[in-house]
């Protein structure tokens, strides 16, 4: 049974596990981003605190009930980031952080990802804007560093995130293959009508 099937059977104990790596996975990506990679390169203690956020929410949103789910929204979620990445360095590379900064940045990233066939990719893309605008009027000391650390944060949030869905559909499929293969091996019962 894949994640995709505990779902549709309503299996309890599939379920669990499901929900139960996708917290640890969060919780995962959030600690490895807060004590493995922001000790690494600390910019900003507010950059550095939403980083590993930023992490956990890109670990959430790509753990999906199945591995093609999930590398679709992973594939979303890095475009997006990417297309941030760029518009977010060139704007804080030439000005400081302005409130209609977040609304031009928006709209020329939904524009170009709609241009490029990647509407889907407008919420992420979206989503990384506003945190490192965000970051930035917080804290505008080391601005142009803050893309580039969101898109690494994202990076290690997708990954752990793909990992752990894999991991769950195996660790499910392996844990349902005994009820599966029972049910096979018993004989049915005669129809007795």
């Amino acid at each position: 049974m894949s994640l995709a099937g505990a779902r549709q059977d309503r299996d309890p104990g599939a379920i669990a596990a499901f929900s139960v790596a996708l917290g640890i996975s969060a919780l995962a990506s959030y600690w490895f981003v807060a004590h493995v990679a922001n000790p690494i390169n600390q910019v900003t203690a507010t950059g550095d605190t939403i980083g590993a956020l930023w992490a956990a929410i890109s670990t959430v949103f790509v753990f999906r009930h199945s591995v093609d789910e999930s590398s679709s929204a992973a594939l979303s979620r890095v475009s997006g980031t990417l297309v941030s990445f760029v518009l977010c360095e060139i704007y804080l590379l030439l000005f400081t952080f302005h409130l209609w900064a977040i609304a031009v940045l928006v709209a020329l990233g939904a524009f170009i990802l709609a241009m490029a066939g990647r509407d889907q990719d407008t919420m992420p893309a979206s989503l990384a804007t506003l945190v490192v605008l965000v970051i930035v009027g917080l804290d505008p000391h080391h601005a142009a560093q803050q893309p580039l650390m969101r898109l690494f944060d994202t990076a290690i949030g997708v990954a752990i995130g793909l990992a752990a869905v894999w991991g769950a559909g195996r660790g499910i499929e392996l844990a349902t293959r005994p009820r599966q293969l029972k049910a096979q091996v018993l004989p049915r019962p005669p129809d007795r009508s």
